[in-house]
C-alpha cells in the first residue's frame, strides 16, 4: 500500500509539471517511476472513476480520501493487472469486500460508452502541450536581422522561457545561437510562409544540442548524421560545414521525406551540401569516408523524453530497453571507428540512464573504443553553460573519484520534459586527438 499513500499527495496537487515534481521528491520510498505511471494513468480516467465511485457508493463505505480511493480504483479496474499492490493492510481489505460490487459497475460503464475495454474509453491526456514553440532561423537561406525585417514579427522579447505566458511575445535563447522560442499558441506553424520557404525550422530545443556540440569552437568541413531522418538535426548541422553533411538514413520511405527537407533547408543554390546516402550505417566502410571529421549519432530510443510517452515508458519492458541500449551500443562503436573522425556526439530523446550514460560509460571501457583513444569531451566543450549534466551516480560505476566522476557527467548534458522548455534529452561528447 505504500506506493498508494505517496502517490496520494501527487494526486491531490497534480498541477505543475508533475514529471519533475516526482522525480525530485527525494522523500520517496517506492519508485518514482511507478508513483508517476499510476498517477499519470489515473488522471487519464479520473472521470471514469469518479462515476464508479459515485455509482457504487463506494466513499460511504470507507472513510479514505477520494484520491487514495481513486488509485486503489484504478489499479483494480483501470490498470494492465487488474489488481492492488501485495501487502496486507486494513484499507486493502475493506477495499477488496466491495470488488464484486466495482466490477459490475465498470461492466455498466463499457456498456454505457460501447466500448469493449477500458483502454478504448476516450481518455484526458496530461502534460502532453509543449510550454515553448521553439524555431530555428535556417543561416542557410536568410540571417535573423533580415528574416524578422522581412516577416515583420512585431514580438515583445522576454529574458526567459518561462516569461512566454501569453501570444506576442519571443526569447531569444542563450545556449544556441539562432534559436527562438515563442508562446504554443503564437501563429508560427508548419503553414507559417517561413517555414514553407524553408527560413525556419521548427525543432525542439534539446534537438538543436548535438549539431552545435559537434561544431564547438571548431566546426567541421565534412560531417555524417548517421541517423539522420526527418532531418532537422542535418539541416542544423549544414549550418556550421563548409562542404557536406552526409545524411545517412535506411529507411527508404523516411529517406525520402529526409530529401524532401534537406532540400527546402539548402535550396537549389547550395542543394550539394547535404548528400543523403538511402543505406545502413553500419554498412557504411570508414575507410570510404576518410575525411569526416566529426559525426552525429542520434539512433532509435524509447522517446520516453517526448510529452505523453513517460507514463507508457514506466510499463516499459526492460528486454526491450536492453535491446534498444544494445543497439545504441553498436551504432556508436561503428562510428567511433572511422579514422578520420576526432568528434562524434550521442544523443536520445529519452530520460532512461539504461539509453543514455550507461551506453556511454560501456563504449568508454571497451577496449577497441579505448584503443582508438576516445574519451567525453570536457564539460567547456559541451554546451558549458548548460546546469544540467549527466548523472553522476552513473558513472560511479566505472571510478570511485569524485573528480573524476564530476568529469565524466560534464561530458554529458541532459534536459527535463517541459522544465527545460521542451522535451527530455540527452547528448554526449566524445573527443579525441
Amino acid at each position: 500500500m505504500k506506493i498508494y499513500f505517496e502517490a496520494e499527495k501527487f494526486l491531490k496537487h497534480p498541477e505543475g509539471n508533475l514529471q519533475s515534481k516526482i522525480f525530485n521528491d527525494k522523500s520517496l520510498k517506492s519508485n518514482p517511476k511507478h508513483i508517476y505511471a499510476l498517477v499519470y494513468s489515473t488522471l487519464q480516467y479520473k472521470e471514469y472513476i469518479n462515476q464508479i465511485i459515485t455509482k457504487s457508493k463506494i466513499n460511504r463505505q470507507i472513510k479514505i480520501s477520494d484520491e487514495l480511493l481513486a488509485l486503489l480504483v484504478h489499479d483494480l479496474l483501470f490498470s494492465s493487472r487488474g489488481r492492488i499492490e501485495s501487502g496486507k493492510h486494513h484499507i486493502k481489505d475493506s477495499f477488496l469486500k466491495n470488488k464484486t460490487r466495482l466490477q459490475a459497475e465498470l461492466i455498466k460503464l463499457k456498456l454505457k460508452y460501447k466500448v469493449k475495454s477500458v483502454d478504448q474509453l476516450p481518455t484526458i491526456q496530461q502534460e502532453d502541450e509543449t510550454p515553448v514553440r521553439w524555431f530555428r532561423i535556417n543561416t542557410i537561406k536568410i540571417d535573423p536581422e533580415r528574416f524578422f525585417k522581412k516577416h515583420k514579427l512585431n514580438l515583445q522579447p522576454v529574458n526567459r522561457f518561462q516569461d512566454l505566458t501569453k501570444p506576442g511575445l519571443i526569447y531569444q535563447d542563450e545556449h544556441i545561437p539562432n534559436l527562438y522560442g515563442v508562446h504554443p499558441k503564437e501563429k508560427i506553424t508548419t503553414s507559417t510562409e517561413a517555414y514553407k520557404l524553408g527560413e525556419i525550422i521548427i525543432q525542439d530545443r534539446g534537438s538543436c544540442f548535438p549539431a552545435f556540440i559537434l561544431n564547438y569552437k571548431e566546426p567541421h568541413s565534412k560531417i555524417i548524421d548517421a541517423c539522420a531522418a526527418p532531418g532537422n538535426k542535418t539541416s542544423h548541422a549544414a549550418t556550421f560545414v563548409d562542404e557536406v553533411v552526409y545524411a545517412v538514413e535506411r529507411d527508404s520511405k523516411r529517406a525520402a521525406i529526409l530529401k524532401t527537407m534537406s532540400e527546402k533547408a539548402t535550396g537549389k543554390s547550395r542543394k550539394k551540401l547535404i548528400q543523403v546516402l538511402n543505406q545502413d550505417f553500419t554498412t557504411i566502410k570508414p575507410e570510404d569516408y576518410e575525411d569526416v571529421t566529426g559525426l552525429i549519432v542520434d539512433p532509435s530510443c524509447s522517446g520516453s523524453g517526448i510529452f505523453g510517452r513517460a507514463m507508457d515508458e514506466e510499463t516499459k519492458n526492460s528486454d526491450r530497453l536492453e535491446k534498444l541500449a544494445s543497439f545504441q551500443f553498436s551504432i556508436m562503436k561503428h562510428a567511433l571507428s572511422f579514422n578520420g573522425a576526432r568528434k562524434v556526439v550521442y544523443s536520445t530523446c529519452s530520460i532512461h540512464a539504461e539509453e543514455n550514460e550507461r551506453v556511454v560509460i560501456d563504449l568508454l571501457s571497451d577496449e577497441e573504443v579505448k584503443k582508438q583513444g576516445w574519451t567525453l569531451a570536457n564539460r567547456d566543450l559541451v554546451l558549458p553553460n548548460w546546469e544540467r549534466r549527466g548523472l553522476e551516480v552513473e558513472f560511479e560505476k566505472i571510478s570511485r573519484d569524485p573528480n573524476v566522476i564530476k568529469e565524466l557527467a560534464g561530458g554529458c548534458v541532459r534536459t527535463l520534459p517541459k522544465e527545460d522548455g521542451g522535451i527530455g534529452f540527452f547528448a554526449a561528447c566524445f573527443v579525441r586527438e
